[in-house]
């Protein structure tokens, strides 16, 4: 049999009216990592293999135990993935989209993976092999085959049981990652997680007389074979991609079309959707507004469409015979309305900021994009800088402009005509005096960690545009570095990071920086997670050498399994004895409303089932922890996977730092002061603590029968507070809450809403938390329809500890009215203990 199905084979031959080169085949070794593809979702490293002809370019994974496009290719013990195809993109385009395609549900281990022709004969071929003595008796070979011409691979699997007993199974090919995914005209397609990337891929059982397409289910008994095909192909659009499938098929001819606006330039955003077999299929206009493509012949509705412009529908007729020349589907749009910002800080500077838009009288809320990109998601738009243009739908919108919560809002009603655009213009005055403090989030995520697949730039332009100061790149489960993005932007002077990590798998998450990656090497060089956190910890402190500044934290953390109940047997056991020793902090928030005054260290919710469940109330717990002599550090996160819903804030945290520049930042000096616990932790008030000799959160201080502090609270003008509660050892003290409605005269309406000396007297050693809350009050101004708008703000602070007897701090033991929870605690035992 020859190497690919010679229909397909002939079909490329005869339809191409150049002469073939040869394509190539190779493997990557540390000189060739600038012949590797790049693109949002590259995963080629050394030690890959490249398949290359005048069209496309792909990566074949290697034969290495820990190969895998990222962490959440595939979860469990099996979710390596060599020999399967990891990247492919059109030649020279850099703009790779697919995380992974694995023929035939390609997993695990294999037994090599090798190139077979090198293209010198005019045909490249890669092949991934699992013989059957490996594999349960199932021999299992795929061949990545590649000519000139072709602008997709072909991959021919052979499945042969040499086993002694029946094999069943699945043929189905499986990829990822695509959010919009379909079927036309008997071929699969997807588009790009961003339409704005312009790429699309689509895939077809190819067969022959020697190859036909597999039955839905493997049944091979003993000594039988089957073999198929299956053709890969892409291009800048699901259509085009399509039709690429549709060609090596059969009969196709070629269509091009241009869209334009009335002035006759191109109209680059639209979105072109071909009816085919009653399933819209997009073709995206490149950067001269034209796109191209093949389809059989037929009549095809086809509409052109663009945000803020009037639709247009034609009917295109292709002649199948028209072999070379084009049929044309040329469309002109209308003008488009859009709304053109100038947005500047008291200097007069162009900043980064956010808009939302509110539909009113009647206009919808718009539709901007998918959640996972700063320039249009869902119904807003965030910037890099404060010149910009959205375009919008003509009709009526409340425009809020944002730029975190140390700035204040713009909020301008605009109606926009048909084809017209509306200004707007002002300044985003910074209201909230930060002095000595900067904003940082320590977790956050863009697409090369996996389980998201927000764009990089995406990720740096949302941390701008909420105006973080500092934030350290934590990918999971790869080393990585933000710096050459924020410096791509022109955003180095808003937003400084180091590079780090998430290491993850199915117990304790940690974040570590810094790290430096090792590029094109697996993971770039991330350390092995361990199931023991304390193993994890030593081998993220140890890992690249020691380095005394390294900051360690576990995320979301289950609090009752690493200190309570380590073996969830539903008796306290320490947990993991020493762990805290080991790390430097631990999240107490993660993204989610604060339920530091809770009062409970549970409670009952409902999982996605219905059903009732036993939530454990994280920061609730910490107050218990510390009571038992822990001195556990908390830190504030979002970690954002998105940019619209779970994007970053809602919550940050403030930290010293001895220049207010994100240019100046140190990333040593944020090390040292989260690891002494000198942070504040808010959703939005910028809350100031400190004592009569000045000292703040984290510290140790020494007062003798009671302690005097100073509390400032401060918010930008879309945020209230209305409640200031001084917890002493995680108590909530009736004489240490004060609210607006009891003690109207201690709280403003201004920026300033608190400022205030507080006596608070103490008769044991205590730890000392003051917390600013917003109880009648939510984010919503600041964050629209997303999730965040939920969240009431909220500020606390680490401990500071008083030694109120001269003998040194000594925790007290309190569980503050509730037992350590464990982990079996029943539904009916928990609804017991709330009511006690």
């Amino acid at each position: 049999m020859k190497p690919v199905p010679v229909c397909i084979l002939l079909s490329c031959l005869l339809m191409t009216s150049f002469a073939c080169a040869a394509p190539e085949a190779f493997e990557v070794g540390p000189k060739d990592t600038a012949r590797l593809p790049g693109g949002k979702e590259a995963d080629g490293i050394i030690g890959d293999f490249v398949l290359r002809n005048d069209k496309v370019e792909a990566v074949i994974s290697h034969n290495a135990p820990l190969r895998r496009a990222n962490m959440s290719t595939f979860y469990g013990a099996d979710g390596v993935t060599p020999g399967c195809l990891y990247d492919l993109t059109l030649r020279g385009a850099n703009n790779d989209q697919l995380v992974i395609f694995t023929p035939s549900g390609q997993q695990g281990r294999v037994s090599w993976v090798r190139v077979v022709k090198d293209g010198s004969d005019g045909e490249a071929i890669i092949e991934t092999v699992v013989t059957a003595a490996n594999n349960n008796g199932l021999y299992k070979r795929h061949e990545y085959f590649l000519s000139d011409g072709l602008q997709g691979i072909v991959i021919n699997t052979t499945l042969r049981n040499e086993g002694k007993e029946p094999r069943k199974g699945s043929v189905e090919d499986r990829w990822t990652k695509f959010t919009s995914t379909g079927s036309a005209l008997g071929v699969t397609w997807g588009d790009a997680e961003d339409p704005a990337d312009r790429a699309g891929y689509a895939y077809a059982w190819a067969s022959n007389e020697n190859t036909k397409a597999p039955p839905r289910e493997l049944n091979l008994k003993p000594g039988e074979e089957i073999k198929f095909a299956r053709f890969l192909a892409v291009g800048q659009s699901p259509a085009e991609a399509v039709g690429e499938v549709l060609w090596v098929r059969g009969a196709v001819a070629r269509v091009r079309g241009n869209v334009t606006d009335d002035s006759g330039k191109p109209v680059t955003t639209a979105k072109v959707e071909f009816d085919l077999g009653g399933k819209k299929v997009a073709a995206y206009p490149d950067a001269n507004g034209q796109f191209e493509l093949r389809l059989p012949g037929g009549d095809y509705d086809v509409t052109a469409s663009d945000i803020g412009r009037e639709s247009v529908t034609a009917k295109v007729s292709i002649d199948p015979r028209k072999k070379i020349a084009f049929t044309s589907a040329d469309f002109k749009l209308g003008a488009s309305s859009a709304i053109e910002f100038d947005i500047k800080d008291d200097a007069g500077r162009s900043i980064p900021c956010k808009a939302q838009f509110v539909g009113v009288n009647g206009t919808k809320n718009p539709d901007l994009g998918p959640k996972l990109r700063a320039h249009g998601c869902v119904d807003q738009y965030h910037s890099e800088k404060g010149q910009y243009r959205v375009q919008l739908p003509p009709g009526e919108y409340d425009v809020v402009v944002t730029r975190g919560i140390e700035f204040g809002h713009l909020k301008q009603r605009v109606k926009l005509d048909a084809g017209k655009a509306a200004k707007v213009k002002g300044t985003l005055k910074r209201l909230v005096d930060t002095t000595g403090w900067v904003s940082a989030d320590f977790h956050n995520h863009s697409t090369p960690s996996g389980d998201n697949t927000c764009g990089t730039p995406d990720r740096v332009i949302n941390l701008a545009a909420e105006h973080i100061e500092f934030a350290p790149t934590t990918e999971h489960n790869r080393l990585f570095d933000w710096r050459p993005t924020i410096n791509a932007l022109g955003l180095s002077n808003e937003l400084q990071t180091v590079p780090g990590m998430e290491l993850t798998g199915g117990g304790a998450h940690f974040n570590s920086f810094p790290l430096e990656p090792e590029p094109f090497t697996q993971d770039w060089g991330a350390p092995v997670w361990n199931k023991d956190p304390r193993i994890t910890a030593v081998t993220l402190r140890n890992h690249q050498g020691e380095n005394l500044h390294r900051y360690i934290q576990i995320n979301h953390p289950d609090l009752v399994e690493n200190f309570i109940d380590r073996d969830g047997d539903g008796r306290a056991d320490g947990g993991f004895i020493a762990l805290g020793q080991l790390i430097d902090a631990y999240e107490t928030q993660n993204y989610s409303d604060s339920k530091i005054l809770g009062g409970a260290p549970f409670s009952i919710g409902r999982g996605r089932d219905g059903k009732e469940s036993v939530n454990h109330l994280r920061e609730f717990i910490w107050l218990q922890l510390l009571n038992q002599g822990a001195r556990h550090i908390g830190v504030a996160v979002c970690d954002a996977h998105a940019v619209y819903g779970n994007g970053v804030g809602g919550w940050r945290m403030y930290l010293p730092s001895k220049s207010d520049k994100p240019a100046e930042i140190d990333w040593q000096e944020m090390s040292r002061h989260a690891k002494a616990g000198r942070s504040y932790l808010t959703t939005g008030p910028f809350l100031q603590v400190t004592t009569e000799d000045g000292r703040g959160p984290g510290e140790d201080v020494r007062a003798n029968g009671s302690l005097k502090l100073h509390v400032r609270v401060q918010c930008t003008d879309w945020l209230d507070i209305d409640r200031v509660q001084v917890l002493v050892n995680g108590r909530q003290r009736a004489d240490l809450n004060f609210t607006r409605a009891t003690h109207a005269k201690m709280f403003k309406d201004g920026v300033l809403k608190f400022d205030q000396r507080i006596e608070v007297p103490l008769s044991e050693d205590s730890h000392v938390i003051v917390v600013a809350y917003g109880e009648n009050s939510t984010l919503k101004t600041g964050y629209g329809t997303s999730d965040q708008a939920k969240i009431h703000p909220c500020a606390y602070h680490n401990p500071i500890w008083v030694d109120a007897d001269g003998g040194g701090f000594k925790a007290n033991g309190d569980t503050l009215g509730y037992p350590l929870p464990v982990k079996k605690l029943s539904i009916a035992e928990v609804k017991a203990l709330l009511k006690q």
